[in-house]
């Protein structure tokens, strides 16, 4: 047990660190070939917040493990939406959500979570749905280039003149490349780890997944919404808690269960994690829409709620 745990902390680390790597690579790439600041926006706020539950779910697809991608989409979407959204308002005293675009922006991502809840209800996800899931993100991403103006001016002049250089452009090559094969790699150890933990401590991939390897790979995203807040962005959070929700949803789940379908032949161990989920995103449909704000209490009930669903999975795993 000891290697395990020893090899999903030290794997969680370098596929935190090689997901960053990766984002600010590939940023500084699209930059050099003149991609628009909207693309590089979208490629550094989504890159960053769903490329470890990709990788994740692309090394649990192919050893034939989806349950443990299905269940870090379920945990990542709860934490997003309760512990980092509860974390973010606290520290900034309050989140703002009076913008028509993030408005709709928050009825769509509570209609997509709970898209794959609903393809799961003949008793498995897939690869049908997970066509149908990859097409409900096509729609997202034409939504978001629809609404572009919102996004070209958040990185704006964020890179200098230097990074034109080619020099530097082979390096950040290199370093891209690198960082994508030991995100791969780290992926591949939190898998391994991970059903060993399962087997050892007698609990499903499902809880194993959405208690800690949800919590490892959502470090970006609890990082980013902090860092945000801190450095005068606050608008940003919302944004990227949404983003990542989505993105869980469809571009994650949709990619795993075309390589292996889910088999749902017993809904039970999914059950706390659909129940919480539902219930997470009522929450934060009623505190954004009451008051066009979420205040510190409505946050402390969102971290409550966080508290909740990992005592209950904990509870009811014994």
């Amino acid at each position: 047990m000891f290697l395990h745990i020893t090899i999903f902390l030290l794997s969680c680390v370098f596929l935190i660190k090689s997901g960053s790597w990766v984002v600010k690579s590939l940023t500084r790439i699209t930059k050099y070939l003149g991609m628009t600041e909207f693309i590089v926006a979208f490629v550094l706020m989504a890159g960053a917040t769903t490329m470890p539950e990709l990788f994740v779910g692309i090394v649990s697809g192919f050893n034939g493990n989806p349950e443990l991608s299905f269940g870090n989409i379920m945990g990542s979407n709860i934490i997003n939406l309760t512990l980092a959204v509860g974390l973010g308002v606290l520290v900034a005293k309050g989140l703002k959500c009076d913008g028509a675009v993030l408005q709709r922006s928050s009825i769509y991502t509570i209609v997509i979570a709970l898209l794959p809840l609903i393809l799961m209800l003949d008793g498995s996800i897939s690869r049908v749905d997970g066509i149908i899931l990859l097409l409900g993100l096509a729609v997202y991403i034409q939504r978001l280039f629809y609404q572009k103006e919102r996004f070209t001016k958040i990185f704006s002049n964020s890179l200098g003149r230097e990074w034109d250089k080619f020099k530097l452009f082979l390096k950040d090559l290199g370093l891209f490349l690198g960082s994508l094969i030991l995100l791969i790699a780290s992926a591949q150890g939190i898998v391994w780890s991970a059903g060993g933990l399962a087997g050892q401590l007698g609990l499903p991939l499902t809880i194993i997944g959405a208690l800690v390897v949800a919590l490892g790979t959502n470090l970006p995203e609890l990082t980013f919404g902090i860092r945000s807040i801190t450095m005068g962005h606050k608008d940003m959070v919302l944004g990227n808690l949404l983003g990542a929700v989505v993105f869980n949803s469809t571009l994650v789940l949709g990619i795993t269960v075309l390589i292996s379908p889910l088999d749902v032949p017993d809904v039970s161990p999914y059950l706390i994690g659909i129940i919480f989920t539902v219930v997470a995103l009522l929450f934060f449909a009623i505190f954004s829409r009451t008051g066009r704000e979420i205040n510190r209490k409505e946050a402390i009930a969102l971290l409550l709620l966080y508290i909740g669903f990992v005592l209950t999975e904990i509870f009811f795993s014994r």
